[in-house]
């Protein structure tokens, strides 16, 4: 074995699409080769004060080196053809096994034998089963329909054991809440009440409380007496009558509705442009549109 007989070698697998033939002891030839070059390099070496400065031990590292490139690159060559081989053998077709060294013959055959298992299993897959190649394993579903081992409804009941169990009832007693802080948490958010302005044509632009303590019901019989004291009416009042007039039209424009706040809400500006200043107990009549809110939120009660 030389480094002209490897690249001969190399030359002819490059240009053949099938394997050529090789002594089984091809690798283990090349190998040998090899060794004596680096052996011979070595007492060369051995030999000189500076190694690095012979020529000879320059000559047999490049030769080594060659020798080694020359020898992957024909393994890699032939390496492709034994695979395609190989898959003819698998699959019952004529395949070219000739002139193989032995590492390669090993190989093949081992290469045909898992192509055909693994051609197994895939259709075992297919069909539906799992193969048992190596005798370890069975046809789970096989098995489960001979002996009828799994009956419906078990896996079911798996899933319902695996669940958590529920978690234990809490040990601390209900905290008790403090009714300054209930009625912050029960207060009402004034802006909800107040709702999104109209513009309601002739609303008068003053703005009236209209509400009247519940407990005082003579308010309500002492303003019609004190306006039965005039007969006549003043100029000036018929000046402000005509205000009150379009006043008038603009609440009738305004659906109302009478209620009994039942907590302190504050002011609002209903959405008839006037200011309601809104207490616990308090009897008012609200626009719909800001009363509705409060009832919502049982910041008030209806009392039609």
């Amino acid at each position: 074995m030389n480094l002209e007989e490897l690249r001969s070698v190399r030359n002819t697998e490059r240009q053949k699409d099938s394997l050529q033939e090789l002594r089984p002891s091809f690798y283990q030839d090349v190998g040998e080769y090899i060794g004596r070059l680096e052996a011979e390099r070595d007492e060369i070496a051995a030999a000189h004060e500076d190694p690095f400065a012979s020529p000879e031990v320059a000559r047999l590292t490049d030769e080594i080196e060659a020798a080694k490139d020359v020898a992957e690159a024909i393994y890699e060559r032939r390496m492709g053809k034994l695979v395609k081989q190989a898959s003819l053998a698998a699959a019952g077709m004529t395949a070219n096994s000739e002139g193989l060294t032995s590492e390669e013959a090993a190989l093949f055959d081992d290469l045909v034998e898992r192509i055909e298992t693994n051609k197994t299993e895939i259709l075992s897959v297919l069909e539906g089963r799992t193969a048992d190649t190596r005798g370890g394993r069975t046809d789970r579903t096989e098995t489960v329909r001979e002996t009828g081992a799994v009956e419906e409804g078990t896996l079911d009941e798996t899933e319902a054991t695996t669940e958590a169990p529920p978690a234990p009832p809490s040990d601390e007693p209900p905290v008790e809440t403090d009714p300054a802080e209930r009625a912050e948490e029960d207060s009402f958010d004034v802006a909800d009440a107040m709702g999104s302005a109209t513009d309601t044509a002739g609303a008068s632009e003053g703005r009236r409380d209209e509400t009247v303590p519940p407990n005082d019901p003579s308010a309500a019989i002492d303003e019609p007496a004190a306006g039965e004291d005039s007969t006549t009416a003043d100029p000036a009042d018929e000046a402000d009558g005509s205000t009150d007039v379009a006043g008038t039209d603009a609440d009738e424009a305004v659906d109302r509705v009478t209620v009994q706040i039942t907590s302190d809400v504050g002011s609002i500006l209903g959405v008839d442009d006037r200011e309601y200043t809104l207490a616990s107990d308090d009897v008012v009549t609200l626009p719909e549109a800001n009363a509705d809110p409060l009832i919502e939120r049982d910041a008030a009660k209806p009392l039609e």
